[in-house]
């Protein structure tokens, strides 16, 4: 195994001094007064003499490329070139619907350099779901392939200006822009100065109710990103870092690019499908020495055996990391078998926009739990009321706001931005507890979202898509236990008057979600029910549905007309 000095060597003693001020000493702003968080990541290493540095090692089955902070620099600067010559401007919604690989990023960096809103979008969103976040976002022009293209509904979306197509060789409407020539109008250099809380990234995250909600990032998010490489992630300058998160999730964008970039350290990018035995071999192949996934994909490899990672050389890891969803006891049990090293778990989720709390190579891992607060971050477990609560209570994970990360709007819902908070704290919606050593123990969502294989999803999407199906009346969705993805999703459903019950049936709904919605959002499991569990106003009542299912007590039924 790797060994190296770790960052973080006294976590009480830099908890206790942590000063955000000082931070800002390291970033060139403190200096200039010139902000924007490309300029950071990419443009500085190039002005400091690192521009022959490798930025990123790109892989697919077709394609392996690497790309240095130089060229990133050009690239990224031609792409925000071509969106202003095409009249795009400071604040413009951009969103980015494409699979893994160099011309996304190049994209989201264009984009967010040039002033703009970046908005990455999952590869496996369908029409519908891709539809209500352009609409919601009010979307000026999106980056995507051909193939893409097509569960883009043009016609239904007033505000789509542009969409730009990545390999493709001709366009097929007015409306369209081949990538290659918008990368040709011009090579020169281009960098927007922006204020700190300037807005920069737009992810769209689920929630138990209404349509998806669109958590806005700003530039100052740089200062927690950067701190979360160096003490959390554990980032040196000589590290190869792969993080497999896709960039249409936060751990993607906020892990996977910006607090590597931010502490000079070359990424790995994978593309493709997840494959065991090709993620063996990239970390073999690129010399990983820092290595963060989720806890889904560990469990899928872990499910493989021992055999497998025996027959590769993976001795330059030294450190393994995790987020997404809790991470059970027994992988990193596992890890430590198969990898002489734990894997270590950490906690946030896209409104934090940076890690919260963490396990760290110098704090001993208590399995299970998610670790203690990063410098500089404040959390309590509270009551309703904004209480705190004694250790081993369980109640509210909340966060003491203002930290750089944080969300700075929900777009087009100042009413739900507000709700997160209560008598001056972040309520993340999560339950937990803390020990008498400071330790937080995630305990579930205070709310209904689902989290299937490190995504949340929203019951209330796949209920609403459901119902568009022909033969459903009523719909009610809930996350069950799964050894491997977590949660997988099981929908209760009651048919209008007339259809038959059949196993062809299911499939059929099933596929249907799949195809409008996203193949995540599919549910795994479907019950038909002559009825369903609803409160007198009509809302159905999941809780119900849930302890059914895990056969507990279904609590108080005085609103309840079945």
């Amino acid at each position: 195994m790797n060994k190296k000095q770790m960052n973080l060597t006294d976590y009480d003693e830099m908890y206790r001094n942590f000063s955000w001020e000082e931070v800002e000493q390291f970033f060139s702003w403190s200096k200039t007064g010139l902000v924007n968080i490309v300029y950071e990541a990419i443009d500085r290493h190039v002005d400091e003499g690192k521009g022959n540095k490798v930025a990123l090692l790109y892989l697919d089955n077709d394609r392996e490329e690497s790309y240095t902070f130089a060229q990133l620099r050009e690239l990224s600067s031609r792409f925000a070139n071509g969106l202003r010559a095409n009249g795009i401007q400071k604040g413009d919604r951009v969103f980015l619907f494409m699979p893994r690989g160099p011309e996304l990023i190049v994209a989201l960096l264009g984009t967010i350099r040039m002033g703009a809103i970046a908005g990455p979008l999952f590869e496996a969103f369908m029409g519908e779901a891709v539809k209500d976040r352009l609409i919601d976002s009010g979307s000026i022009a999106i980056v995507t392939t051909p193939l893409l293209a097509d569960r883009i509904p043009f016609a239904e979306l007033p505000d789509l200006k542009y969409i730009i197509l990545v390999e493709a060789e001709k366009k097929e409407s007015e409306n369209q822009i081949l990538y290659q020539e918008l990368m040709n109008i011009s090579n020169k250099y281009t960098i927007e100065w922006v204020d700190r809380e300037t807005p920069m990234l737009i992810h769209y995250t689920s929630g138990s109710t209404g349509k998806p909600k669109g958590v806005l990032q700003v530039h100052d998010a740089m200062l927690h990103q950067y701190i979360s490489g160096k003490y959390v992630y554990d980032l040196h300058d000589d590290d190869i870092y792969w993080n497999t998160a896709d960039p249409g999730w936060v751990t993607g964008t906020s892990a996977g690019m910006f607090a590597p970039w931010l502490n000079g350290v070359t990424i790995v990018v994978r593309g493709g499908r997840f494959n065991v035995e090709q993620w063996y071999q990239t970390l073999e192949r690129y010399r990983v020495s820092v290595w963060f996934s989720a806890p889904t994909a560990f469990r899928m490899l872990m499910r493989e055996g021992n055999e497998l990672p025996a027959k590769y050389d993976l001795s330059s890891l030294r450190h393994i990391l995790s987020a997404g969803e809790p991470l059970n006891a027994e992988v990193i049990r596992w890890a430590e078998e198969v990898f002489q090293q734990p894997i270590y778990d950490n906690w946030w989720m896209t409104e934090t926009g940076s890690t919260i709390c963490a396990n760290y190579k110098s704090v001993p891992i208590r399995p299970g739990s998610m670790g203690k607060p990063i410098p500089g971050i404040q959390v309590a477990i509270l009551d309703d009321h904004g209480k705190e609560l004694p250790p081993y209570e369980l109640g509210n994970l909340a966060i003491k706001p203002p930290w750089p990360a944080m969300l700075r709007s929900i777009w087009n819902n100042t009413q739900k931005y507000q709700e997160y908070f209560v008598n001056g704290w972040f309520f993340s919606g999560d339950k937990a507890y803390q020990d008498e050593d400071g330790y937080i123990w995630f305990a579930g969502r205070n709310d209904d979202v689902i989290n299937t294989a490190g995504k949340r999803v929203g019951p209330f999407e796949i209920e609403s898509k459901l119902i568009e199906h022909w033969a459903v009346a009523e719909a009610g969705v809930i996350g069950v236990p799964d050894e491997v993805r977590g949660e997988v999703i099981k929908a209760y459903v009651t048919l209008k008057n007339g259809v038959q019950q059949s196993e062809l049936l299911k499939e059929d709904i099933r596929l249907f979600v799949k195809q409008n919605l996203a193949a995540h959002t599919a549910p795994k499991f479907i019950e038909f029910r002559d009825s369903l569990p609803k409160t007198r106003s009509g809302k159905i009542m999941r809780r119900v549905l849930k302890a059914w299912e895990l056969g507990l007590p279904t609590g108080d039924l005085s609103t309840i007309e079945m």
